[in-house]
């Protein structure tokens, strides 16, 4: 699920989360039962959608994403499940190519990379973790609590992130994230071999 979070983190807040220091780099765990992602602006998220775009042979697939209610208030409460499966030890360097897309008049147009938001290569997701959290700390909750990984190598086996509730601010959004629809598909590879493929498409509403 750590990928699935972090792909939702690139897509929508770019390189904002490598400002955040300690054990908030993922979020601050406010309660047990609730966390909280430092974000800044009034925004309505819905008429969510998602699949695995993996081919066959993927070594990595997504079997479940619920996020709700939907649509999502922000600031609001989000609620996320998710489960998985990788078939073979999944380590780096960890590519990721994130495509944005925003339909206008009936087209779909892509949103390009400008600084470090929209359709954006990460070079290495392994190594933007270890960044975010150094080898040898404790993963964030509620990665902890679920028995998750936080770092390359991730293992070979079933992944399965429970129903957890967060608590979304205000988000500040870049200036091309205007209201509309919105498709972005996250791709993984390992030395140009794909890894695992992940479609998500949602509506935007700002005020």
């Amino acid at each position: 699920m750590e990928w699935l979070r972090l792909a939702f983190t690139l897509c929508l807040f770019g390189n904002s989360f490598a400002e955040q220091s300690g054990h908030d780099r993922f979020g601050q765990y406010e309660h047990p039962n609730f966390n909280t992602i430092t974000v800044m602006k009034q925004i309505r998220l819905g008429k969510f959608a998602w699949d695995d775009c993996g081919a066959g042979a993927d070594v990595a697939h997504l079997s479940n994403l619920t996020i709700f209610p939907d649509p999502v208030q922000i600031p609001g409460n989000l609620y996320v499940a998710a489960s998985g499966a990788t078939t073979e030890i999944i380590n780096g360097p960890l590519q990721v190519n994130l495509t944005v897309n925003k339909e206008a008049s009936g087209r779909w147009i892509r949103i390009p990379c400008l600084d470090g938001f929209g359709s954006c290569v990460y070079p290495d997701v392994c190594f933007l973790l270890s960044q975010l959290i150094p080898p040898g700390e404790d993963c964030p909750q509620p990665l902890t609590t679920y028995n998750l990984p936080c770092h390359c190598p991730f293992k070979k086996g079933n992944y399965t992130f429970p129903e957890t509730p967060f608590y979304l601010p205000y988000i500040e959004l870049p200036t091309w994230l205007t209201n509309g629809m919105y498709r972005i598909q996250a791709l993984l590879t390992f030395k140009q071999v794909e890894v695992a493929c992940i479609r998500i498409a949602f509506s935007l509403k700002s005020s």
